[in-house]
């Protein structure tokens, strides 16, 4: 189970989803008995027949920024893609980043931010450092950061949707409990969730409790190891609050089950967990990296979508129910022609 190679699996192209469907809770859902290894493939809305009164489901606020900047290079108005990672402590004009393409970029190279109407007042940044790791620093140059996301920001969609953000996205992209901006990919689990059915789910009874983890670039990517033991996480940023952690740890002393929507507010409850189970309010960084044989201390369900090959997220769901029932219920979603990735179906580990 430390080996990569063991968490690969086949998926045809066509079955990336490039957009999502046209209402949000019309999805498909994989139900997985983690005890059993039954499947069964439901309407998402039928998560409300599931999570019982007493329950309680965990959701990830973060907010996605606009973080992909298209400019021209100043001199010789060569194209290039910013994408921004995190910002530089005590600093928002300053920014880690990707850069593309990025080898004949230097410390000092200033580009100009382009929108998809040129109206606006020019715009620049200036890159200030380049990375041993092959990423950037860049400042913003404006008094007012914030303006400069909205007017020339664009929805950072995963690699593996092969087109440019639209309008839609910036809807579409965000769960609709988004609150905090600063992630940089959606916590694509919450995508499924409307409105209707987070009031259906409360009228039943079903307790809710929010965190915040700022979904890093980090999360597509790569393991280049060939053992689990080798590989170095990518660290994000969280808050879980005392009301939060007191309505979980509550949650369990009454008997009910911790539904955690997502494999970031995975990674902050079992970040935050103590032997017992029990988790406590807190700010940092969490760099935990859960795969089998490694047990969730504190989910007992996860609701996710499904996840690229030898990635860290498929050997964080295979934790929950065997890598062997996690791959035999991908086989199930391929074979039923489910939709995958960030605008995909989804699966609930149960």
């Amino acid at each position: 189970m430390d080996n990569v190679e063991d968490y690969d699996y086949n998926l045809p192209e066509e079955l990336i989803a490039d957009f999502p469907v046209k209402d949000r809770s019309s999805s498909r859902m994989l139900t997985l008995n983690r005890i059993t290894g039954k499947t069964e493939i439901k309407p998402f809305n039928t998560i409300v027949d599931l999570i019982k009164p007493g329950d309680c489901i965990v959701i990830n606020n973060t907010r996605v920024l606009k973080a992909r900047f298209y400019g021209l290079k100043e001199g010789n108005g060569a194209k290039i893609e910013a994408m921004l990672i995190s910002p530089i402590p005590e600093s928002d004009k300053k920014w880690n980043c990707f850069i593309k393409p990025g080898k004949r970029v230097k410390k000092g190279t200033r580009v100009r931010l382009l929108n998809d109407n040129n109206t606006d007042k020019e715009q620049w940044y200036t890159v200030i450092d380049k990375k041993k790791d092959g990423t950037f620093v860049i400042e913003i140059e404006a008094g007012d950061v914030d303006s400069v996301f909205q007017k020339f920001g664009n929805i950072p969609l995963p690699p593996y949707i092969k087109r440019r953000s639209k309008l839609s996205d910036e809807v579409r992209y965000q769960t609709v409990y988004s609150k905090h901006p600063g992630a940089v990919a959606a916590p694509t689990a919450g995508l499924h969730f409307t409105e209707e059915i987070l009031e259906q789910l409360h009228k039943k009874g079903v307790k809710k409790a929010e965190l915040t983890l700022h979904v890093g670039a980090g999360t597509f990517q790569p393991v280049n190891v060939k053992n689990l033991k080798d590989h170095v996480m990518h660290s994000e940023e969280f808050f879980l609050s005392e009301e939060a952690a007191d309505i979980i740890n509550n949650t369990h002393r009454n008997g009910g089950r911790i539904f955690a929507v997502g494999t970031t507010s995975t990674r902050v409850l079992e970040t935050n967990a103590d032997e017992n189970g029990a988790v406590k309010s807190g700010y940092g960084w969490t760099d935990i990296f859960i795969h089998p044989p490694k047990k969730p201390k504190v989910v007992d369900c996860l609701l996710t979508n499904f996840h690229l090959p030898k990635s860290t997220l498929i050997m964080l769901v295979s934790a929950f129910a065997t890598r062997e029932r996690i791959l035999t219920a991908y086989k199930i979603a391929i074979e039923n022609r489910m939709r995958f990735y960030s605008y995909g179906d989804c699966m609930l580990i149960i």
